[in-house]
């Protein structure tokens, strides 16, 4: 039996008034791949935020691995669990500048050669350290933003609706590194998605309703 690495107990979550969540309550285990589904303004996103610790619960906790989030350094817990938005986020000027970050954080140089290989794993090549990030796709922005979270990999990776926008060749890419870091590197995936393809490989589907577990 695998060791349980996110723990989610009895989370609610109230916003201008309003109960967002209320009650939430499971576990995931080390290598699980999990999918949140349900309706548009049920609650998954926030959730997804809360377990990022983006968001702090009105009541109840988030554990990683036994330990309460509220009691790590949000830096040091953002490093094993990265959280992937559904609309990438790239900054400063260059693709090379996004790709320097996580090395910049953790005070090494950048590895360009590493960098180069993860950009060919997403269809990119070498040339593209030197674009402009507002010269590229949609698609091409959120492939460099999961190459920038996967430089140093994660132990959870958090995906918010992440190929909702996206075409069906970008899809595809995507679709294969997720499946790629589930089954060969045995990392941890918790996702939101309504995305048919995202569903039917998780290992197990957790159904949220009006910010309740509905069923698992």
């Amino acid at each position: 039996m695998r060791d349980t690495i996110i723990e989610v107990n009895n989370v609610s979550f109230n916003a201008g008034g309003e109960k967002i969540l209320s009650g939430v309550d499971f576990s995931i285990a080390k290598g699980e791949r999990v999918t949140i589904t349900g309706p548009s303004g049920g609650g998954k996103s926030t959730l997804l935020k809360i377990i990022a610790s983006m968001l702090t619960p009105t009541k109840g906790s988030v554990k990683y691995e036994g330990e309460s989030i509220a009691e790590i350094d949000p830096i040091d817990y953002r490093k094993k669990v990265s959280y992937f938005f559904q609309n990438a986020t790239l900054f400063d000027q260059t693709v090379r500048d996004n790709l320097a970050f996580p090395y910049d954080i953790r005070n090494e140089e950048f590895n360009e050669a590493k960098s180069v290989k993860m950009l060919e794993r997403v269809k990119l090549n070498a040339s593209y350290l030197k674009k402009p990030v507002k010269d590229l796709s949609g698609g091409e922005k959120q492939r460099v933003a999961l190459v920038r979270n996967l430089l140093y990999k994660p132990e959870v990776l958090l995906l918010d609706e992440v190929t909702s926008s996206l075409d069906a060749e970008n899809k595809g890419i995507i679709y294969t590194i997720l499946d790629e870091l589930n089954t060969e590197d045995h990392m941890t995936i918790l996702a939101v998605t309504h995305d048919e393809r995202e569903i039917s490989q998780a290992d197990r589907i957790i159904h949220i309703i009006d910010g309740k577990v509905a069923e698992q």
